[in-house]
């Protein structure tokens, strides 16, 4: 088959203050300022248009007192997405963040590891630290979509399409996935949460809600070697990806980053 270029977007849909001290293991860094912002992403070519997660729900964000500035389908919206005719979705994993709003995409199928459906619904789940980032609606929501026919499982590596891959690395959470994405400029690897901030990766002080911090620094190791250089890298919640890529419309910036283009910073 012929590979496919895609471009990619990652879109702004959330943020939360947070003080740096917060967003690392180790704490032998210097305090401030250093807030998450929440993403969605899509690679679009012109035979596919795939979602990379779905972010949180106006309720979920409320509880969690996670401040939504749009929600999903608004975001797809701006870059001409119609939520309601995306047939498919990865879901890198299933953190109330990444996960929430499957209904919001009716005609798509979810592709998920088999791992990350084990451990959102297993033993680990009895106990209230490593079940914090799991919102109970969002996983047994899942469960019926499964039942529905609607979630594609996989067992580590897979290609979901020519130019379009999924990597299991795990650590983060147990069946955490990245997604390789060939555009224009290269490969490019969106980590998600393998990589949550741009200094976890640099300082090798990785973010704190963590199942396993071996396989989480050899995510690291795999994200570098997907990727055809450090600025092919995009971490999950770090807001200095809208400042490193332009947007695709100058009203657009601070909003969506076009991944697919060179670094401007």
């Amino acid at each position: 088959m012929v590979e496919q270029v895609y471009e990619l977007f990652a879109l702004k849909y959330a943020e939360l203050a947070r003080p740096a001290r917060q967003n690392f293991i180790f704490q032998d860094i210097h305090d401030g300022p250093m807030p998450l912002a929440y993403y969605v992403r899509v690679a679009r070519s012109a035979e596919r248009t795939v979602v990379i997660d779905t972010g949180f729900s106006a309720e979920c964000g409320a509880r969690r007192e996670r401040r939504i500035l749009r929600d999903t389908g608004a975001a797809l919206a701006l870059i001409g997405v119609d939520v309601g005719a995306v047939g498919e979705v990865v879901l890198t994993h299933m953190h109330y963040d990444h996960a929430g709003n499957f209904a919001a995409f009716p005609r798509a199928t979810f592709h998920l590891q088999d791992r990350e459906m084990a451990y959102a619904t297993g033993r680990y789940m009895a106990h209230g630290r490593l079940r914090a980032p799991f919102d109970v609606e969002e996983v047994t929501g899942l469960v019926r979509q499964v039942y529905k026919g609607k979630v594609a499982f996989h067992d580590g590596d897979a290609e979901l399409a020519p130019g379009l891959t999924l990597h299991l690395v795990g650590g983060h959470s147990h069946g955490l996935q990245i997604v390789r994405v060939r555009t224009r400029r290269g490969w490019v690897v969106v980590a998600s949460d393998a990589v949550h901030f741009y200094a976890n990766l640099r300082t090798g002080n990785p973010y704190p809600i963590v199942l396993n911090v071996g396989e989480l620094f050899e995510g690291y190791r795999l994200c570098r070697r997907l990727a055809d250089s450090e600025h092919h890298l995009v971490p999950g919640h770090d807001p200095l990806v809208l400042e490193r890529y332009p947007p695709p419309r100058p009203e657009l910036a601070g909003i969506v980053a076009c991944l697919h283009e060179p670094p401007v910073s």
